[in-house]
Order: structure tokens, then sequence, then C-alpha cells
């Protein structure tokens, strides 16, 4: 005799689904989640896990930003592999000897400097910098003379401070994927610091987070980070004491 299949209960807040991707209004089959909600569950953390140690295409993001009107310079942080990166996080803030020696090398009276590093998400800095990077500068106008877009291997957001430094940029933003979660395993994160030195901490910067197609869109993101580049550098300041004006970006 055949053991009859529990059905699903679908939860009265089911429609609210539409709305987002967290995992919300799910039902249950008997005391336990459905099925498809538990597989759906597995798979989403194992596209995190993957994310974590994805590879980050050097010659095709050095490509896609050649492609796009910028000029790039690929480092490397003092993270020997993907293993050690995630193991030391103090190696991937500092760039290794020969690449700091190269990025020196452009010291000038740089406005800005865009770094594009792998972090924690590495497709999500494959798929999503260059269109930010582009939106932002489009938005940015004249006036501006922006470093070569620095694209730095196993780097964590701390790298664009020495970056920043080395190169004599008044500001620096690091785009970078973010640390992946079960609804989005390829979010980018911006992040601005004024006068970017070794030392500096969080409450410097300014962060611009979960940008994606399902998340913050590309114009909206490079509006937001424009407008806070811009006003870094009239009131020479970033972190806590900057603000967004949300009204200024509709």
């Amino acid at each position: 005799m055949s053991t009859p299949l529990t059905s699903v209960i679908r939860d009265p807040w089911h429609p609210l689904r539409a709305l987002t991707p967290a995992r919300i209004a799910l039902g249950r089959a008997g005391v336990s989640l459905p099925t498809s909600a538990q597989l759906d569950f597995q798979l989403a953390h194992a596209r995190a896990r993957d994310a974590v140690h994805h590879a980050l295409d050097l010659p095709a993001l050095s490509r896609d930003l050649s492609h796009a009107g910028f000029e790039s310079l690929a480092v490397r942080s003092a993270a020997g592999s993907r293993e050690v990166y995630l193991k030391r996080p103090d190696l991937g803030r500092r760039l290794e000897g020969e690449s700091r020696e190269r990025v020196a090398a452009l010291h000038a009276a740089w406005d800005a400097v865009f770094v594009v590093a792998d972090g924690l998400a590495a497709g999500a800095a494959q798929r999503h910098a260059v269109a930010v990077i582009a939106t932002a500068t489009r938005l940015l106008g004249d006036g501006w003379r922006l470093a070569p877009v620095i694209v730095a291997e196993q780097g964590r957001v701390a790298i664009g401070d020495e970056i920043g430094g080395l190169l004599g940029a008044g500001l620096s933003v690091v785009l970078l994927g973010e640390r992946p979660g079960l609804s989005a395993p390829d979010s980018l994160g911006g992040y601005l610091t004024w006068d970017p030195r070794v030392g500096r901490t969080d409450a410097e910067r300014n962060c611009v987070s979960n940008i994606r197609p399902g998340g913050l869109a590309y114009d909206l993101a490079g509006a937001t980070l424009a407008h806070l580049m811009a006003e870094a550098r009239r009131r020479r300041l970033s972190g806590v004491a900057l603000k967004a004006d949300r009204g200024s970006l509709r």
C-alpha cells in the first residue's frame, strides 16, 4: 500500500514573494519545508560557495575596459593565492612588491582612481563593474583627471587606500564583489574614500551596495557614485560626514 503524498500548504502572504527574492512565505509540507524550497536553498548555497572561489578573468576584464574606452593596469595583492586571500584578509589589503612599483610609476595629480577587485565574488566585478564605471564617468563630465583603472586580483576594500596613495589620487572608488548571499551571489559594492592612504578606516568611506540587475541598477549606482565623488571633492571628505542626497538623484 503506497503512502499518500503530503500536500503543500501555501502561506497566506504568498503573493508578497513577487516583491522580493528573499525566502519568505515558502509554505510547508506537514511540519517541513516543501521539497522545492529545500532544493532551491541547497542550490543557492552551492552558488554562494562557488562564488567565493571563482577566479577573476583578468584578460577578459581588461578587454571589456578597453572596449569601453578605459586604460587599465592589472596588479596583485600580497595574498599569493585564493586560499591565502581567504585566510589572511590583511594581505588582501596591500599590494605585492612588483605591483606596488608599477602603480607608483603612474603617480600624478589624479582627481580619482577606480579600482576593480574580485573581493568575495569575482563574478560580480566581472559582470557589473565596467558598466558602473562607464555610467559614473559619463555623469561626472569634464574637469576630472582620472587615473587608469586598476584591476586588483585577490583584493579587498582597503587595497584602494594604498593604490590611491601611491597614485597621488584625490579619491579612490573600489568596486568589488560583496560577500555572496543566498539571494544574490553576484552583488557588487562600491567604496569611495577621500584622500586615500594606508590606515583609513571604514568610517571614512561611503558604500554603495547591492549593485546588480536584480538590485541597484547600473544607472542609479553610477549616479550615486558620481554624486558622492563630486561632493567628496567639493567638501574634501568622505565617510560618515558625507551623505548622498537621494532627492538629487531622481
